[in-house]
């Protein structure tokens, strides 16, 4: 062993047993020898004399590189030297008159780098310096296994390397692929096509290995040679006979079935590709998918038949003449039973869409009114499949039920998996109504009678394919129970299940009965079975509290569609909800248990819409919400007189607790309108009015409590809407303790309730906002900054956000003070001192504020304080030193310079509802401030901006104009113009 081959050996050592010191130095001295000039021929030698197999790769593996890189710069003896070596060692020729058996006798990685390297020659010199290679190498195959194992890894090389389009290719390596390819077929491709045929002809019985090879190498080509060197009546028969052969190893035979695969594939016109499927008589290979379904070569047959069925398929939607659209529609029909077969019993292959192809397949249907039996049929099928594919496995039944990680990961994953094919059960139920109704009839009947290891997944898919079927039905089909639906429904609200304990079925039994409440609200004899399932262990007392939480939400939804039907029920329904309504208000939920829009507060709703309708008489409303509302404020009122003598760990669950019966009582006044409570049955009001006084008691009780405050702020909400005026006397002390700890978060939470009073009670509200304002715009005013917030790392903080969340608020509640006719309230005594710190917050949002829609409110704000507080004809000024305010600061800065900035972008949506508030806001002040405003805008603002004396007096005209439009539209034209000459030098003032 000389230095060079015990480097390489150093260098590829990954035992450890090498110092890391000496195979540093292997490394560099074998990169030494790389960059010696005869480096090819050294690499040459060692092929022909040295059996180790990491030497000959490295000696390849540097042939190669040197090709690669430096084939242009070697002289015309070396490109020759390695020409010569290469092709004499993969044809089992002496190299140097040495053997080369050597490398052809090494492990498959040597083989294969050996043919890398041949095919990087072939890259630079086929067919313009070595045409021949082809040529000469098809005569060696005569020397048996070892040279035809490298001739077929050279032709994979080739396709790897070069032509397949699998992997990404440059626009060189494309275009050295074409001229190969097209040098081939005119040059070999017959002769090597010849030698497939006879090599798998000769060793069929002998060399199963050899057969295997030459058949996986044929099917890469198939695809960009002359498809009749392959469909003819000699290749075909042998590839089938193989198939066919049960003595030959499976990956034999299933290399035979890529074969016609690719052969199926290969694309050509549709008339072509036609008569081409029919000569392959497929059917002979039907039988073979229900042989062992993990075996490679079923794998291999299904993947055929499904590519077979595809193409089939394209023929019969590209096909318009009748007799080639009917014998491709035979095709299909012969070929389907088996692709069924397969969706439903093999693994299928990933290039392979089932919901595609029978979306294609349907689409077929659709023009055949009625379908004829075999149409039928297939759909059943098509159904089949659907209810195999949307099928949980057994395996994750127990996850899902307790929904831990794995549950919620394979929950996830099923319902996208399942989205298409819900689609196309859609599409089947349109296209094959009665066919649908009656399969998924049959699937629930049979899924019930399954043994208990399997009925839980059989059962939630078949409901699940019957919840599907009810998106696809029209109101009036489920009213009526169009079809077979009069005998659907009632099985699905009739049939015990025995697994109905489980989580999945549970939930979809219950989503599909509510899908199903317009045929309900129809059939009313139905109502006591659907109140049942709601209303037992199946629905709100299942003992998965996920099933009970979205059960009390779907009741809720059953009571608002079936309403006054349910007045007789209403006694049995409360009856049934008394334990429910106790743990709900008693228990102390853990505050991730209450996470979610479902916390269990549905089931509240749900009894207020029962018991508010006008439908129950009036005592009997009284006492139920009487027998509802007394508990609760009792219990509230208990817990605030012993709030001093509680510890902490307590007050945590007292907390909790009086949550819960706030989103109790909140949920319940949802079904009692204004009109109810204020009019017709003011006694209903009374008991809500008494409601709110206890509630409010918690906001002096527990002042600090963050929770409770917003809680109860969403009850003071709820009540304006139910109350209506009524609620005025409690507003005081309600807003008086909500401003008395306001954090910024509670602020912005404060005044969404001013903005629903004000929005709701108009002027009604004057005292009350004149009252509170003063101490809402002084608390406000040391939070928010007066210009903009600051920016850059660390800004982007919990505490910033609610800062600007309440500054966003407050431009909302200071625009529907202004557009309610309360700007009065600004003028107050008590709140003048805030007049300029609003007036120049204000101003500077206008002008440079990052949402243009918040800049638009407050320019409309502005528009509305001037004709609020500036009447024309000119009398004594309402608001002292507010006109010149706005021509000087308002006008230059918002109406002239901020639209002069270049990121103010007219091609913007936004931006441009902006613009033509900024233009209506001129028109104004010129209506009210007269020649004050033009003058001073037209020689101060416009001069500034280097505006011409011509355009200066069109937009007075515009201006003086009743055509908003045309001034808008000129205002515009002028602002580009202008930003043209300025060339962005403006300067905000």
């Amino acid at each position: 062993m000389d230095d060079l081959e015990k480097a390489i050996l150093f260098s590829f050592d990954e035992s450890g047993a090498i110092d890391s010191m000496l195979k540093s130095q292997a490394v560099n001295f074998c990169q030494q020898i790389k960059e010696t000039p005869s480096i090819c021929r050294i690499c040459i030698e060692k092929l022909s004399l040295c059996n180790i197999v990491q030497v000959q790769f490295w000696c390849l593996q540097t042939l190669h590189e040197v090709v690669r890189v430096k084939y242009t710069s070697m002289s015309s003896e070396e490109r020759n030297l390695i020409r010569k070596s290469v092709f004499s060692m993969v044809c089992c020729e002496l190299v140097d008159g040495k053997s080369s058996m050597r490398v052809l006798e090494s492990p498959a990685f040597i083989r294969n780098k050996l043919a890398q390297v041949l095919v990087t020659l072939i890259y630079f010199e086929y067919p313009l310096i070595w045409f021949s290679v082809f040529v000469d190498f098809l005569p060696q195959l005569n020397k048996g296994s070892m040279v035809i194992d490298m001739f077929c890894r050279v032709l994979n090389s080739l396709d790897d390397e070069l032509i397949s389009l699998d992997y990404p290719r440059t626009a060189e390596e494309l275009t050295v692929a074409a001229r190969i390819k097209d040098a081939m077929r005119q040059q070999c491709v017959e002769q090597i096509v010849r030698a497939w045929y006879d090599i798998v002809s000769m060793y069929r019985s002998s060399d199963f290995e050899v057969c295997t090879g030459v058949l996986d190498c044929m099917r890469r080509y198939i695809s960009w040679i002359d498809i009749n060197l392959i469909a003819n009546d000699a290749f075909i028969p042998l590839l089938f006979e193989l198939i066919l052969a049960d003595g030959l190893p499976e990956q034999f035979r299933g290399a035979a079935v890529g074969c016609v695969l690719a052969v199926v594939s290969k694309r050509m016109d549709p008339q072509s590709k036609l008569n081409l499927l029919q000569t392959l008589q497929i059917s002979r290979v039907f039988g073979l998918v229900s042989e062992d379904g993990e075996s490679e070569l079923v794998s291999k047959v299904a993947a055929l038949l499904t590519g077979y069925a595809m193409e089939v398929l394209d023929c019969v939607k590209r096909l318009n003449a009748e007799n080639a659209n009917e014998a491709s529609k035979k095709l299909l029909n012969e070929v389907l039973p088996s692709v069924f077969y397969v969706m439903q019993n093999c693994e299928v292959d990933t290039t392979f869409s089932i919901v595609q192809f029978l979306s294609g397949y349907v689409a077929t249907m659709k023009s055949l009114s009625p379908l004829k039996e075999e149409q039928c049929l297939h759909a059943g099928q098509i159904l089949e499949v659907i209810l195999t594919q949307i099928r949980y496995d057994p395996m994750y039944r127990n996850n899902l039920d307790v929904l831990d990680k794995i549950g919620i990961e394979e929950e996830d994953r099923m319902v996208e998996y399942r989205k298409d094919l819900l689609v196309l059960l859609r599409s089947v139920g349109r296209v094959a109504p009665e066919v649908t109704q009656v399969f998924i009839r049959n699937s629930l009947a049979n899924a019930v009678t399954f043994s208990a290891d399997r009925n839980v997944e059989e059962v939630e898919a078949a409901l699940t394919l019957l919840y599907a079927l009810g998106e696809s039905m029209s109101e009036e089909a489920m009213r009526t129970g169009a079809g077979h639906l009069s005998e659907l429904v009632p099985m699905l609200l009739q049939t015990k299940l025995p697994c109905h304990s489980n989580r999945l079925v549970a939930l979809v039994y219950l989503e599909t009965v509510t899908r199903y409440m317009k045929f309900i609200q129809e059939h009313t004899q139905y109502i006591p079975v659907v109140l049942a399932a709601f209303l037992d262990e199946r629905g709100i007392h299942h003992p998965n509290v996920h099933v009970s939480r979205r059960a009390s939400y779907l009741f809720m939804r059953v009571v608002k569609l079936l309403k006054a039907k349910l007045v007789p029920f209403i006694e049995n329904i409360l009856q049934s909800l008394q334990d429910t309504i106790a743990r709900f208000t008693s228990m102390n939920y853990a505050s991730k248990e209450l996470s979610g829009s479902e916390d269990g507060s549905h089931i509240f709703e749900a009894i207020g819409l029962l018991i508010g309708m006008e439908d129950v008489p009036p005592e009997k409303q009284s006492d139920y919400l009487s027998s509802l509302l007394t508990p609760l404020c009792q219990q509230v009122q208990t817990m605030l007189l012993d709030a001093k003598m509680l510890n902490p760990e307590e007050s945590t669950a007292k907390f909790a607790n009086i949550q819960q019966i706030i989103m109790a009582i909140n949920a319940l006044s949802k079904g009692f309108s204004e009109r109810l409570v204020t009019s017709s049955r003011p006694a209903i009001g009374l008991m809500f009015k008494q409601t709110l006084d206890v509630l409010l008691q918690i906001l002096v009780v527990f002042p600090k409590v963050e929770p409770l405050r917003c809680k109860v702020t969403s009850f003071i909400h709820r009540m304006v809407d139910t109350l209506g005026a009524s609620v005025f006397p409690y507003l005081p002390k309600a807003l008086e303790q909500l401003l008395a700890e306001s954090e910024p978060k509670e602020m912005a939470g404060f005044l969404v309730l001013l903005n629903q009073l004000i929005c709701k009670f108009n002027t009604l509200v004057h005292d009350i906002l004149d009252e509170v304002f003063p101490a809402i715009a002084g608390r406000i005013f040391n939070i928010i900054p007066r210009d903009a917030f600051p920016s850059g790392p660390g800004t982007n903080t919990e505490e910033i956000r609610e800062v600007q969340e309440l500054q966003r608020t407050l431009y909302t509640f200071l625009h529907v003070i202004a557009t309610h006719d309360l700007s009065s309230v600004f003028l107050s005594p008590k709140s003048r001192g805030y007049l300029d710190p609003i007036m120049q917050l204000l101003l500077y949002t206008s002008c440079n504020h990052k949402d243009y829609l918040v800049r638009k409110a407050c320019v409309q704000i502005f528009i509305r304080l001037i004709k609020d507080w500036c009447a024309r004809p000119f009398v004594e000024e309402k608001v002292p030193g507010f006109q010149s305010f706005m021509i000087e600061a308002f006008a230059m800065n918002c109406c002239l310079y901020s639209v002069l900035d270049k990121s103010f972008e007219f091609g913007d949506a936004n931006t441009f509802v902006l613009f033509g508030e900024i233009v209506l806001a001129q028109k104004v002040m010129y209506e009210k401030f007269g020649n004050d405003f033009l003058v001073h805008f037209v020689t101060k603002g416009f001069p500034s901006a280097h505006c011409p004396p011509d355009l200066a007096e069109q937009y007075c005209q515009k201006l003086q104009g009743n055509d908003i439009k045309a001034l808008k539209s000129f205002y515009q034209s002028l602002i580009e113009k202008l930003r043209v000459q300025q060339n962005g030098s403006l300067v905000f003032r």
